[in-house]
């Protein structure tokens, strides 16, 4: 009644998708909390460190390419998540190098991951304000606000929905902290 080798070619598949899946989300989860440092030694301007982090970061992302494909490892939420923490890691470093946020290179990555990415970046960016509002540095706040509004000015364009249009608003309000942190310091001076 039930073909038996059809059945052991599923469990074969099915035991080959698996013991991928453990391996993606496995080496995702070392991407994700990598990033998360390399956000937090961009905060404490420990640029060697994050620079270094962040190498580390793209050769295990290139290898998950490398070793699955791009539309195998895209299938996993832990993939997606942690290319999601990625971006926004290497956009705050091109931010604090003084560089241009741009397609990075050499690292398959989908829309979502960007537009995630940067809207998380203007969280970043407050943090940044919000520090050198402390430390006194005037000129550093108006350039995170500056780079908050540049990221909105383009993020209005996009029509998003579902999640994205959760991490928009999240970015909005980021926006508005900014703002409120921008209005206070012209009133004390």
């Amino acid at each position: 009644m039930i073909n038996k080798k059809f059945i052991q070619q599923l469990r074969k598949k099915y035991l080959q998708h698996e013991g991928e899946r453990r391996q993606i989300i496995s080496l995702s989860n070392t991407v994700l909390h990598d990033s998360k440092r390399v956000i937090f030694s961009l905060h404490r301007s420990d640029m060697e460190k994050a620079k270094n982090k962040l190498e580390e970061i793209e050769k295990i992302l290139k290898n998950l390419s490398k070793k699955f494909g791009s539309n195998r490892v895209e299938q996993e939420g832990a993939y997606r998540a942690a290319t999601e923490e990625y971006v926004e890691a290497k956009t705050f470093y091109l931010y604090k190098t003084d560089k241009k946020i741009d397609k990075i290179k050499g690292i398959e990555l989908t829309i979502e991951s960007y537009l995630g990415g940067m809207s998380d970046l203007a969280g970043e960016l407050v943090r940044v304000a919000i520090n050198q509002v402390s430390a006194g540095n005037l000129k550093e706040v108006k350039k995170a606000k500056k780079a908050v509004d540049e990221i909105m000015a383009e993020l209005v364009e996009f029509d998003m929905t579902g999640y994205l249009r959760t991490k928009y608003d999240q970015a909005r309000g980021h926006m508005r902290k900014m703002e409120q942190i921008n209005y206070e310091m012209e009133i004390r001076k």
